[in-house]
């Protein structure tokens, strides 16, 4: 994580940037540039719910941005796996000066990529000769090990199950176990959530569905409460016990009917 980022100023001479941007382009790319996940190597991770919080946007804002800037201007890359993004201009805008402390921050930067293919996506605008050999003769040997690929997965099951299992302690739906639609559902989500997130989701959800004082009373599948704009429904950002608590004058209820043992034998 950098402290601090130089940008050069011909980045408001480049043709690109004065031609094809709108305003609202040139500040999010120069957001992409400078904020505090950056590395020295233009590769770093960073996620959409980090973006948002930023820069005060919406999931839905930074989605539409990342896909102009993927699609449209071709100027960076997104890995959903990985949470990587790659700019390719990098080496442009930051990359000039070359040096033994700046080439020991690149090598050792670029051996933390986790998508080696990021790599020569962000070489080909590396203008400094020494530097640009690091990016084209990186040696793939720096990868995860087997052992700690096996660890990762372990940790990203335990978590699955972890709120799988939370779920099932609401009494909604009594699902038997973790189908393939559950378990990419929430690997999707704690890709832009973080576990807590995800936790307070299912509290919102339960709560609203089961009582009284909330007319919401569709009973979702974990699979569906996974769902992007249903996490969006239930995060606390977006005040669900108050949104779905009814309006009906005091003393007037619809009292709802749900059975606890319904059961998904899926």
């Amino acid at each position: 994580m950098a402290k601090f980022r130089m940008v050069e100023t011909d980045f408001w001479n480049d043709p690109k940037v004065v031609e094809e941007m709108t305003p609202e382009d040139k500040l999010f790319f120069l957001y992409l540039l400078t904020n505090p996940n950056t590395t020295q190597v233009g590769i770093y991770q960073i996620t959409k719910k980090q973006i948002a919080f930023d820069i005060g946007y919406s999931i839905e804002s930074v989605n539409s941005l990342l896909d102009r800037f993927i699609h449209h201007h071709k100027i960076i890359i997104y890995n959903q796996e990985t949470r990587e993004i790659a700019i390719k201009n990098w080496g442009r805008y930051n990359l000039k000066r070359g040096g033994k402390p700046m080439e020991d921050c690149v090598r050792s930067e670029l051996s933390e990529v986790k998508d080696k293919d990021l790599i020569p996506y962000v070489a080909e605008r590396v203008e400094n000769s020494k530097l640009k050999g690091l990016y084209d003769t990186y040696d793939d040997t720096s990868t995860i090990s087997p052992q700690e690929e096996e660890k990762e997965k372990e940790e990203e099951e335990y978590t699955v199950r972890d709120l799988f299992n939370h779920y099932l302690s609401k009494n909604i739906i009594k699902h038997t176990k973790i189908t393939n639609p559950i378990r990419s559902a929430i690997k999707a989500r704690l890709r832009d959530y973080s576990l807590e997130q995800l936790y307070q989701v299912i509290d919102n959800y339960a709560t609203v569905y089961s009582s009284d004082a909330y007319w919401f009373t569709h009973k979702y599948t974990l699979a569906d409460l996974m769902r992007d704009k249903d996490v969006r429904k239930f995060i606390d950002e977006a005040e669900p016990l108050n949104n779905f608590a009814k309006r009906t004058p005091q003393g007037v209820t619809n009292a709802k009917s749900k059975s606890k043992e319904d059961f998904d034998l899926s």
